[in-house]
């Protein structure tokens, strides 16, 4: 068949137009991929830049070993922190030897109250934690022993009264002569033992701590021997109790014992009289006090002595049962270097002392010695005549957990 010119034409140009359909994604295709290299190579400079920064703060941690451990502060901040510095050197430290203790009641102003006479809780007004003085009602016991008591005084006061009143007409009548002198000398001696009666009766409810008279015959009033705190109560209303069971205990903690054990090696450390310091770790206080006793023997279990401190307890802060450190103060040592008890800080359990050095402070690890509380002797890490941070130094030891923290991000 004859292809005629206008098919022809039609064809060429189908065909043109696809040979430059094809030019042009071949084209774009180069350029992407040219694109892409110079991406590379553009990446490829920064990465020895990263690494070449990395080795030259690797060179300067090498070339200074401390830099990590120093911390720089301009004058100001020096001044705005409150850092107080000394120059480390010799010194005298009184060293002192700690004991492990206890806080107890004072005994000798503690009373564990008994009602002395068996009966039935008919009231109890006092309650646990009770500040109380001396002669606050306790509770109030009914008492069969007591109605019997107080029936006997009733009965030798109605005696009394009978042997007074044949004591005065036996009397005149004998001085009238109208009755015998030995009438009237057992009237005399009648009214004797009335009055003994009556004594006797009276002294057995004192004896007990119960009045004379009451509004019953049988209520006991148990009341508060002297001002304290009820630290115990073992009574309840409607219960019954025997004459010697503890019902409550009342204590004055004005004043509290601290109780430490002594080694026998230790006991020429410890005299009565002795100055000591309390303190405790479960708060910042501390107090201090003089040795009241000694004990002479040795306990037969412990093979220890016992000593005690009186402490004054104005704000109940000492608790009995709280565990304390009684430091008792030794003799006196001079020592070569020592710094303030302040300027000492620990990473873990490394004591360590900073140090003053051009543009700031350095951590100096140390070891430390003898201790008075006041100044610890620096056996090593630290020479004399080096300027230290003796007061707020805890703010350096933060700035370097700071510092460090950073570093390891």
């Amino acid at each position: 068949m004859a292809i005629t010119k206008t098919q022809r034409n039609a064809i060429v140009a189908i065909i043109g137009a696809g040979v430059l359909a094809g030019a042009s994604l071949l084209f774009t295709g180069r350029g992407t991929g040219d694109g892409h290299d110079h991406g590379e190579q553009a990446s490829k400079p920064q990465g020895k830049d990263t690494a070449s920064s990395a080795s030259a703060a690797s060179a300067a941690q090498a070339a200074d070993p401390h830099a990590a451990d120093s911390i720089a502060m301009t004058p100001e901040q020096i001044r705005s922190a409150g850092l107080e510095l000394r120059t480390a050197g010799p010194g005298r430290v009184q060293a002192a030897v700690q004991f492990p203790g206890e806080i107890r009641f004072n005994e000798d102003r503690t009373a564990h109250v008994v009602p002395r006479v068996a009966g039935v809780a008919e009231a109890v007004p006092a309650v646990l934690g009770q500040r109380v003085k001396k002669g606050d009602l306790l509770a109030v016991l009914a008492s069969t022993q007591l109605s019997d008591q107080r029936s006997e005084l009733l009965a030798a006061q109605k005696r009394l009264e009978l042997a007074r009143t044949t004591y005065a007409r036996e009397k005149r009548l004998w001085e009238d002569r109208i009755s015998a002198e030995q009438d009237f000398l057992a009237a005399r001696t009648a009214l004797q033992e009335a009055e003994i009666a009556v004594r006797n009766a009276t002294q057995k409810l004192t004896a007990i701590g119960a009045r004379p008279a009451s509004a019953g015959l049988n209520q006991f009033e148990l009341r508060a021997p002297f001002d304290g705190i009820v630290v115990e109560k073992h009574l309840a209303l409607g219960e019954a109790v025997a004459a010697d069971t503890t019902v409550f205990t009342v204590s004055d903690l004005a004043t509290v014992w601290a109780e430490f054990v002594i080694a026998p090696k230790d006991l020429n450390q410890v005299r009565l009289g002795e100055k000591v310091s309390i303190a405790s770790t479960a708060f910042d206080g501390t107090a201090a006090g003089t040795v009241s006793y000694v004990g002479s023997l040795l306990g037969q279990q412990t093979r220890t002595a016992t000593a005690r401190v009186t402490l004054s307890n104005p704000e109940m802060a000492w608790r009995p049962g709280l565990f304390v450190t009684v430091s008792v103060a030794g003799q006196e040592t001079e020592v070569p270097v020592v710094v303030a008890s302040e300027a000492v800080q620990t990473e873990g359990r490394q004591p360590m002392v900073y140090v003053e050095v051009p543009g700031g402070f350095e951590a100096r690890q140390v070891t430390t010695g003898r201790s008075d509380g006041k100044h610890i002797e620096i056996v090593q890490g630290l020479q004399p005549g080096a300027r230290y941070v003796a007061r707020n130094s805890f703010v350096l030891k933060a700035e370097q957990g700071k510092a460090g923290a950073e570093h390891a991000h």
